[in-house]
């Protein structure tokens, strides 16, 4: 018999874990509130006698599901009972032998089950119930003990188990428990004459496994409690023992009823999340791929760019986050090149919102907005270089023009002064000025007089190819005369070689 319940044990389990690992891991339910289980297993029994051995026994119940949770029902068993008791040593009586002493009975039981879980393959449940026990007593030599009579007695079952699903019609199932009697099942009640211990009752406990087969739905049923009947679920073709075909994390009933989604599209609009995602998770529309229309799907906006589905411009930058993504700024960041403006902003300016400097000209647009410069014109990044102001009638000497010595050739050392006059010239155009050319007293009179209006015309010359009115700009040589300096010294004659910047208008 221990051989035999090993046995058992062990294709229950290979069985079971077969069956566990063989299915999708998603909500299960049998076909049918009525369930018809036949198992068979060992027993022990516990009463007066002190060796416990080990018997067999068989049990068959039927019952009904009147919730989730609780199943009334019957329960049959058929059980042998085994115990020996050592010799007694009692002087002068006749010691007590018995190999053993067995009971063999039936029993009809009421039972109510409560199932711990639902919607599972695994689903445990403890149980109680209360009947009748009727059995023979024998012991080891076959002769009934005391006489051959059948004996009845209270019969109280109780214990706990699993049943594992196989399919929706099939399962098998776990069962240990025990079963309470009167105290008289072994013919003693209390103890056994000489023996020093209380008896209150006599019990067995079981330990049995079986099948079990689920039947008796109806169109109107609800197998798998997800909202819809049997018969809805025909005409919608989902599945009638999983509360959620789709394995989208909404009930059937929900999304016929509620969301209006496809029970047997986990993802209805495909937008690259599931239906239950979006409505308990992330409060989107299953209904619509782009919930807050800013020209991203859901899924993307989750998964991919991290932006929020529900909010059009998730860094609130004045660009939706599909057109951010469109043109490559960062959606999650109000100013992607932090130059001091907000993308959307950069878009009306029509600068770019990738380059902090868009026009190159060295000064950022946020700065240049700051500046009142225009962030699409490098040439008004750095302010420009002008002469001090001078009145009319007065001379301002352009220090810097350099020419070579006795030439009218300028040197390229002279643009930086020669910029100057020029942004002076162009920022006012109603100066007229006259460029006049000065020399140190080496040299004839009529050479440094030639000399200097050359070097004058030179200067004229330049400002007119840059873009200066040339009726604005008059050039005349003065030679040494009106020297600023002492030309008996290097230092005076090198003041004395100059060119004057004469306002005349």
């Amino acid at each position: 018999m221990k051989k035999l319940l090993c046995i058992l044990l062990f294709v229950f389990s290979v069985q079971l874990l077969v069956a566990q690992t063989s299915q999708p891991a998603q909500t299960f339910h049998r076909d049918g509130k009525w369930s018809l289980g036949m198992r068979g297993g060992g027993n022990v029994w516990f009463n007066d006698f002190d060796t416990r051995k080990l018997s067999g026994g068989g049990e068959v119940y039927l019952r009904y599901g009147f919730t989730k949770k609780f199943s009334l029902g019957l329960m049959g068993t058929y059980d042998a009972l085994q115990a020996g008791q050592k010799e007694l040593d009692r002087s002068g009586l006749t010691p007590l032998q018995y190999d053993y002493i067995q009971t063999k009975g039936i029993s009809a039981n009421v039972v109510a089950w409560f199932h711990l879980t639902e919607g599972t393959r695994f689903s445990p449940y403890v149980y109680l119930g209360v009947g009748g026990y009727q059995y023979k007593r024998q012991v080891s030599a076959g002769a009934y003990y005391p006489i051959k009579k059948d004996y009845r007695t209270l019969h109280i079952p109780f214990g706990f188990g699993f049943d594992a699903l196989w399919s929706r019609s099939v399962g098998f199932n776990f069962d240990i428990g025990a079963r309470i009697m009167d105290d008289v099942t072994d013919n003693w009640k209390g103890n056994v004459p000489g023996e020093n211990k209380v008896g209150i009752f006599d019990w067995y406990a079981t330990g049995k496994v079986g099948l079990c087969f689920y039947f008796g739905s109806s169109g109107s049923d609800d197998n798998d409690f997800d909202g819809l009947t049997n018969s809805q679920e025909a005409q919608l073709g989902t599945d009638p023992i999983q509360p959620d075909t789709d394995g989208d994390g909404l009930k059937d009933g929900e999304e016929v009823n509620v969301t209006k989604t496809n029970p047997k599209n986990a993802d209805t609009d495909e937008d690259g999340l599931k239906d239950g995602a979006e409505v308990q998770t992330y409060k989107t529309d299953p209904m619509k791929p782009d919930t807050d229309e800013d020209g991203l799907k859901d899924g993307d906006e989750i998964n991919t760019h991290h932006t929020d589905p529900s909010k059009t411009d998730t860094d609130v930058d004045g660009l939706k986050d599909g057109d951010e993504v469109t043109r490559g700024t960062d959606p999650l960041k109000t100013d992607t090149d932090a130059d001091g403006l907000l993308d959307g902003d950069e878009v009306l300016r029509r600068t770019d919102p990738l380059k902090p400097d868009s026009d190159g000209g060295s000064v950022s647009d946020g700065k240049e907005v700051a500046n009142q410069t225009n962030p699409l014109n490098p040439n008004d990044d750095v302010p420009k270089p002008v002469l001090q102001p001078v009145e009319v009638g007065k001379a301002l000497v352009l220090e810097g023009i350099v020419f070579g010595s006795g030439k009218a050739t300028i040197d390229p050392a002279s643009e930086e002064t020669l910029m100057q006059a020029f942004n002076t010239l162009k920022d006012n155009p109603a100066i007229v000025v006259e460029i006049r050319g000065y020399t140190d007293n080496v040299g004839s009179r009529l050479r440094n007089i030639k000399l200097s209006q050359q070097r004058a015309e030179a200067v004229r010359s330049w400002l007119v190819h840059k873009g200066i009115d040339s009726q604005r700009i008059m050039a005349k040589g003065f030679g040494a005369n009106t020297p600023i300096a002492d030309n008996k010294t290097p230092e005076g004659r090198q003041k004395n070689r100059r060119i004057e910047f004469f306002r005349v208008k």
